[in-house]
């Protein structure tokens, strides 16, 4: 079935982006084709490019060609589109005007498409005193069924995880652990009891009390730990409320998700098919969310505050997950430009994948080692898959922050026995418990501390509390048969305390003696170096240890007293700051001197602007997130180091960030057009928004 008939554009913007996208919107309801032709040009009416290459100004005169089974409904509909002015009010007003907005990117990629709404707004509470014991009774019972609701919910939503994120079902195990925590159920009950009010005021109250207690732990793991109490909390304000949020899997056409928060359950409900990109107001790269969605493989960026009040439903976005920015309602300049720049992307994409499980051997024979940072046994696979030539960091912190207790060594060791199995025969480096006294979720009484980034935590925590310390020490030792292990003390300031730390795994090796316990007596034993004095102290720290490895996120803002996830102060943190380059250089050339290896575990070794820098200053060792593994790798591939280091000297001389970021980049040109010159990836100082 064929329908042919002519329309007029009547509009006063005439086909700009917002109606293209209406048209193809359209198409895709429809069993049928649609082309639309103006003067010689014929356009493809499913695609948002093709339309817009007809270039039709108000008053345009075009013929409209459909054909197949629901042609004469599609056309009805379709001139019903002309003859509203694509949703333009009568006088004009209407006027999708570009903007540009940033936040944190998550997930890398490009990608045009049209916005999709999802209500992910919070519950609304209502606060109501109960009169008598019937009525507290009736609201014991009500929370109690919505919280056997939510758990059943999400386990129906962890038996149905696609292949993408199975990985990830202990994030949905600690959602159900946390519906069980006293600090939630217990104290929620307690509250409708003592103060009789009604389940969702004494859930909201109970909540309240826990953002309370972590208020001025300003730290990635705690605010991870916060994002699931929220989504825990609110998925059962819903079921209280009777309320059903919107359906991701009603979503049957290509859209980009924008939404105000989205949980773990909700990820595990995308259809990458249908949602090729996702935008939120609210969220931090380090969330379950964002790790979950990052796994999905499409364009991700958080913390954008305003977008679900900044983009309308159905208005046209190109998203570059790379950069973290959202360009709303884009001019088709604009459009034709990303598109060229997602082909590169693309392409580029597949050429570093072919190349991830090759050596990062540089042109010259350089061999340059190439690790992961991970924070939970299910990134170990994907890190392989990535590349990794073992894992350069494994942060131990999740088993204590998903326990009521401290967990037990078995606990433990069936984790790092695990890794090591895993990895082997690469190499795993495994940090020591890096946390603060204010985390501990077994002692919520503890006394909370002003600056605990300042304060009891990491190393000082664990010497502090010695027991803890020697339970996850035996369960390191005892795993280390089953791999390649070395042991990394992090947050060391001085001499004094790494040699008190190695003085407590001795005790502890003698006590595996006594018990005729096997483990790698001769595991290397290293230091994170990420505190100035460290890095002032590394040619006396460097007599004393196996290896070093340099922390740049910490050490970056130790360094500079920056927060990099402060949006007040986020500009300052400048990892190309002469003092950074000057601490990392003084740490390298004191690990060389004393013949041991020198590493870096920060995110600037993911930036490929950053890699540069970090090789002319010596480094030949880097522990990256998983994600940027093939990049970097393929770089390294690409790059003479000899050329490198010639190009690059002097860069300890020059003054600011700014003149060593345009020196270095002008440098990458030369040595890598094809990657810097056509602006296939936008580059940046990580960590900032």
């Amino acid at each position: 079935m064929e329908e042919i008939r002519s329309l007029k554009v009547i509009n006063e913007l005439g086909m700009h982006a917002r109606a293209a996208g209406h048209i193809v919107g359209l198409a895709g309801k429809y069993k049928a084709k649609l082309f639309l032709r103006k003067d010689a040009r014929e356009a493809d009416g499913s695609s948002i490019l093709s339309i817009l290459s007809l270039a039709c100004p108000k008053g345009s005169e075009i013929e409209a060609r459909i054909v197949g089974k629901d042609a004469k409904e599609f056309m009805n509909e379709l001139e019903g589109l002309f003859n509203t002015k694509f949703g333009e009010t009568a006088g004009g007003h209407y006027r999708p005007k570009k903007k540009i907005m940033k936040g944190f990117p998550v997930s890398p990629g490009i990608i045009i498409g049209k916005a999709h709404h999802l209500d992910r707004f919070k519950t609304q509470i209502f606060h109501r005193k109960l009169l008598d014991r019937k009525e507290v009774d009736g609201q014991i019972d009500r929370f109690k069924q919505a919280v056997d609701m939510a758990k059943e919910q999400i386990q129906k939503f962890k038996s149905s995880m696609s292949e993408q994120v199975e990985g990830y079902a202990f994030v949905l195990d600690t959602h159900s652990m946390i519906l069980e925590d006293s600090l939630l159920f217990d104290s929620t009950l307690k509250r409708i009891r003592k103060e009789k009010i009604n389940a969702g005021w004494a859930l909201e109250k109970s909540v309240n009390k826990i953002h309370q207690l972590f208020r001025q732990v300003e730290d990635d793991y705690i605010g991870r730990r916060m994002d699931d109490v929220d989504s825990v909390s609110e998925r059962v304000l819903r079921n209280l409320a009777g309320v059903q949020p919107d359906s991701i899997e009603g979503i049957k056409e290509e859209v980009i998700i924008v939404a105000h928060s989205l949980s773990p359950c909700d990820i595990v409900e995308i259809n990458v098919s249908n949602v090729t990109g996702i935008l939120t107001d609210v969220g931090s790269r380090t969330s379950h969310m964002a790790i979950m969605s990052e796994a999905l493989e499409i364009p991700v960026v958080v913390g954008l505050e305003s977008a679900t009040d900044m983009i309308l439903d159905g208005d046209l976005l190109i998203v570059d997950g790379s950069a973290g920015e959202v360009i709303v309602n884009p001019d088709p300049d604009t459009i034709i430009s990303y598109e060229d720049r997602k082909k590169r992307y693309n392409r580029y994409k597949s050429a570093i994948h072919r190349v991830r499980h090759l050596p990062a051997e540089t042109v010259d024979g350089y061999k340059i080692r190439i690790q992961a940072n991970i924070e939970f046994l299910a990134e170990a696979k994907a890190a392989i898959e990535s590349g990794a030539e073992g894992i350069g960091l494994y942060r131990t912190e999740y088993l204590y922050m998903i326990k009521r207790d401290f967990p037990d060594e078995q606990t433990l060791f069936d984790d790092y026995s695990q890794i090591a199995r895993i990895v082997a025969p690469n190499p795993v480096t495994i940090r020591t418990l890096d946390i603060a006294s204010d985390k501990m979720v077994s002692d919520m009484q503890t006394s909370r501390e002003d600056n605990p980034a300042l304060g009891l935590r990491s190393i000082r925590f664990c010497l502090n509390e010695r027991k803890v310390f020697k339970t996850q020490l035996r369960a390191i030792l005892r795993a280390s048969v089953y791999g390649n292990f070395r042991l990394m003390f992090p947050m060391i300031s001085g001499l004094g305390q790494f040699l008190e730390a190695k003085r407590v795994l001795k005790g502890v090796m003698r006590s595996l003696d006594g018990e005729g316990v096997e483990y790698d007596r001769e595991i290397p034993i290293g230091i994170l170096i990420e505190i100035p004095s460290a890095t002032s102290i590394a040619d006396i720290l460097a007599k004393h240890a196996d290896f070093f490895s340099i922390g740049t996120n910490d050490l970056i803002q130790y360094a500079l007293a920056i927060d990099r996830d402060n949006e007040h102060v986020a500009h300052l943190y400048e990892p190309f700051h002469p003092a950074v380059l000057r601490m990392i250089h003084q740490v390298v050339k004191a690990g060389n001197e004393e013949g041991i290896e020198v590493s870096l575990c920060g995110e600037i070794a993911g930036d490929p602007l950053s890699i540069l820098t970090l090789l002319s200053l010596g480094l030949k060792e880097f522990s990256l997130n998983v994600g940027s593994i093939p990049l970097i790798k393929k770089m390294i591939r690409m790059i003479p180091l000899g050329k490198v280091g010639d190009g690059l000297t002097g860069i300890l001389e020059l003054p600011t960030s700014k003149r060593i970021e345009d020196f270095v980049l002008r440098k990458a040109k030369s040595l890598l057009p094809d990657v810097f010159e056509e602006d296939v990836f936008t580059y940046r100082p990580p960590g900032t928004a």
